[in-house]
């Protein structure tokens, strides 16, 4: 058991350390665009440049954010955690949405502010336009290098960094429009590409957050993807239906429960197998998943009315049989089905107990006459088995 452990321990381990070079690499880039923005456009007279700075601190602060989770998601699954720590990206994704909203809210009001007294707007120097070219190229590098990482590490929180660092790109290139307008005569510009790089930013945090709390409340997969892991479950020879499915995610990974269902008259053991068999199935075929829980069924029991719990278990069963079997020997073995709302019985002897097949016969036609004091009871049957 300690050997099947420890490929994901160390898989856990390798896929934090990529993550965490990914995210110091984004760390490094963005304090160096934080100063230059902040300090540039402290001097050159630019608020939109400005409030991209703070949108790149915004950005530090989320890198620090992705190092922490990492290395808490990474942790393995102990008494308090039984399903691991993934779910901390997806506390961290949240956070990061939420800090995003509020900057992107900030900068529009401030902006809103500040256009309203437009013509008293300081004239905005060249070095601005500029840095803002410089924040643009850096931005998109910085984003495709990460996208590569998340991809194949399939992690929402790295891509949620990823998909805000090509925002910032895409703010940055507003701030040039916003900036080379300002330079042309346009002092207004400046302040609307403020604006509109203030809403750009509340909206992808707003994205992000939803997104963390869908996963927050365990909503399940796309349809698509639900249909896909369906069709393998249905697949494992001898699953003969799938009348229950349910997924939810933890942060990069899928958790899925199934009720499939088996022939009645199978032992447990063999539906212990066929319950492994296409648990083993969904996870060699379906990467992003991390564990299946298998509940096997004899029937279709959507409808809980008709389910056995509403019968009497084998403990109070068998003391309701007893008055039935008067004149009969003492069964070897008694075997209960549940099925279709009813309970099934099959009794084993020795093949000692009857002088003659006929004598078994008249057994069976006895018990079925004094079943009708049992209702719960459709079938009652006589087994013999030769002593070995």
């Amino acid at each position: 058991m300690r050997d099947g452990h420890q490929a994901p321990q160390a898989s856990a381990v390798d896929r934090a350390a990529e993550a965490q070079k990914a995210t110091w690499v984004s760390v490094v880039v963005n304090l160096a665009l934080t100063v230059a923005q902040l300090v540039v456009g402290w001097l050159a007279h630019s608020q939109s440049l400005i409030a991209h700075g703070l949108h790149s601190f915004s950005d530090l602060l989320s890198d620090f954010l992705v190092i922490w989770a990492s290395r808490q998601s990474a942790l393995p699954a102990d008494r308090a955690h039984p399903y691991g720590h993934g779910r901390v990206e997806t506390a961290a994704t949240l956070a990061l949405g939420i800090s995003l909203v509020l900057i992107g809210a900030g900068i529009l009001w401030d902006s809103g502010l500040r256009l309203q007294h437009s013509e008293s707007l300081p004239v905005i120097e060249m070095m601005a336009f500029w840095i803002a070219v410089l924040t643009v190229v850096a931005k998109e590098g910085l984003y495709r290098y990460l996208i590569r990482v998340a991809e194949k590490q399939r992690s929402q929180l790295l891509t949620a960094n990823a998909l805000h660092t090509r925002a910032d790109a895409a703010s940055a290139l507003v701030v040039v429009v916003g900036i080379g307008g300002a330079l042309l005569g346009w002092g207004f510009l400046d302040l609307l590409a403020a604006v509109l790089m203030g809403f750009m930013i509340l909206r992808m945090g707003a994205s992000l957050a939803w997104g963390a709390i869908k996963e927050l409340i365990d909503t399940g997969l796309e349809e698509t993807q639900v249909e896909a892991i369906r069709a393998t479950l249905r697949a494992t020879p001898g699953v003969l239906g799938l009348h229950e499915l349910r997924t939810r995610r933890m942060a990069h990974q899928v958790l899925v429960d199934a009720h499939v269902q088996v022939s009645p008259r199978i032992s447990v053991s063999e539906g212990h197998r066929i319950a492994e068999s296409a648990r083993a199935r969904v996870l060699r075929e379906h990467a992003e998943v991390l564990d299946v829980l298998v509940h096997i069924d004899p029937e279709d029991d959507v409808d809980p009315d008709v389910g056995a719990l509403r019968l009497p278990g084998r403990e109070a069963l068998l003391p309701m049989l007893v008055p039935l079997l008067v004149g009969l020997p003492a069964p070897e073995k008694v075997v209960l089905h549940y099925l279709k709302g009813r309970i099934e019985v099959d009794l084993y002897f020795e093949q000692s107990c009857f002088a003659s097949a006929e004598a078994m016969r008249q057994a069976e036609s006895l018990l079925a006459t004094r079943l009708r004091e049992l209702p719960m009871v459709c079938t009652l049957r006589l087994n013999c088995f030769n002593a070995p």
